[in-house]
C-alpha cells in the first residue's frame, strides 16, 4: 500500500520533531491488512517544495507485508520526479522460476485400466519372495522391489492427459466414448444416451466427494461455498454521539459514558420505585 498520505510525522521524516495521532490511526488500519510501515534504503525528501521558506518533507509512504523478509524495503528516486514534486518510489519484487506441468499420467477411478492395474500389481506380489526377510537390508529390498512393480504397473496402464483450464475430474471412458458415438451418427438416441451419461458421471462423481468429506470431517456444509472462511472488513468504526471513535481515548470515552449513563439510570429507577413504593 503505497500514496500520498500528506500526514508529516518524526516516525518518517528525521527533520520533522512531531508526532500526531492521526499517524497511530494510519499505522493500526495498515496493520488491519496485515502491513507495516517500510523503511526506505536510501532516507530522503519524497517531496519537494517549490516555495520559497518551505522545507522539503517525507509524505509519500510504502507498507508492505508485515514479517516479509523479501518485502522489507523501498526505493525512493529523487532524480525521476520529472515535472512533479514528489519522488517516485519502487520496490523489487522477487518472481521465483516454476516448471508448469502441462500434462499428468492418470488412471480413471471407474475404468478398465484401473481394474487391469490392480490385477496386474496383485499377481506380481504374489510371485514376490518374503520368507527370508531376517534383516533391514533384505527388508529394503524387498519395498523397493515392491515399489517398481507398483510404478511399472503405473506406467504401464496410465494413460497420459493433457491439462487445460477445459479439463474436468468426472471425465470417464464411459463419456468419451458416448460423445463420440454422437459425433460419428448425429442421431437423437445417441443424444439422449449422450445426455444420460453426463447426467450418471456427475451424479457418481459428486456423490462420492460428499462421501469422502462426510467421512473425512463429518461435515457436509463444508461443501457450500459461503460455508468457507472470509476476511472480516479492515474496521468497523464505533459510533458515539455520531461521531466515529477513531482512537483508544475515543472508544474507551464512550464505553464508559455508555455504562456510567447505564448505571445512574438503573440508580433513579430505584429511587423512583422506593418514593412511589
Amino acid at each position: 500500500m503505497t500514496d500520498n498520505f500528506n500526514i508529516r510525522d518524526s516516525l518518517w521524516d528525521p527533520f520533522f520533531p512531531f508526532h500526531s495521532s492521526i499517524s497511530n490511526d494510519l499505522i493500526i488500519i495498515a496493520d488491519s491488512f496485515n502491513l507495516s510501515l517500510s523503511t526506505p534504503t536510501n532516507p530522503c525528501p519524497t517531496r519537494y517544495s517549490d516555495t520559497a521558506g518551505e522545507v522539503n518533507s517525507v509524505i509519500d509512504l510504502m507498507f508492505l507485508c508485515y514479517g516479509s523478509t523479501e518485502l522489507d524495503q523501498h526505493s525512493i528516486h529523487p532524480d525521476s520526479c520529472l515535472s512533479s514534486d514528489h519522488t517516485p518510489l519502487s520496490i523489487n519484487i522477487p518472481i521465483n522460476k516454476e516448471v508448469v506441468c502441462t500434462s499428468k499420467l492418470l488412471i480413471h477411478p471407474r475404468s478398465e485400466q484401473k481394474t487391469v492395474f490392480i490385477e496386474e500389481i496383485i499377481s506380481n506380489f504374489k510371485n514376490l519372495d518374503m520368507s527370508n526377510i531376517a534383516d533391514t537390508e533384505k527388508l529394503e529390498r524387498t519395498v523397493n522391489q515392491l515399489r517398481a512393480i507398483i510404478d511399472q504397473a503405473w506406467t504401464k496402464n496410465a494413460k497420459k492427459l493433457r491439462i487445460s483450464k477445459h479439463s474436468k475430474q468426472w471425465w470417464t471412458e464411459e463419456y468419451s466414448h458416448s460423445l463420440n458415438n454422437y459425433r460419428m451418427s448425429r442421431s437423437l438416441d445417441n443424444w439422449k444416451n449422450f445426455k444420460k451419461v453426463i447426467k450418471n458421471t456427475k451424479r457418481s462423481f459428486f456423490n462420492t466427494k460428499i462421501q469422502e468429506v462426510a467421512n473425512k470431517s463429518h461435515g457436509l456444509w463444508e461443501l457450500m461455498n459461503w460455508i468457507s472462511r472470509h476476511k472480516l472488513p479492515a474496521i468497523k468504526a464505533i459510533k458515539y454521539d455520531s461521531c466515529p471513535c477513531l482512537s483508544m481515548e475515543s472508544l474507551w470515552e464512550a464505553l464508559h459514558n455508555t455504562f456510567y449513563y447505564k448505571l445512574k439510570t438503573l440508580e433513579l429507577v430505584k429511587r423512583v420505585n422506593l418514593v412511589l413504593g
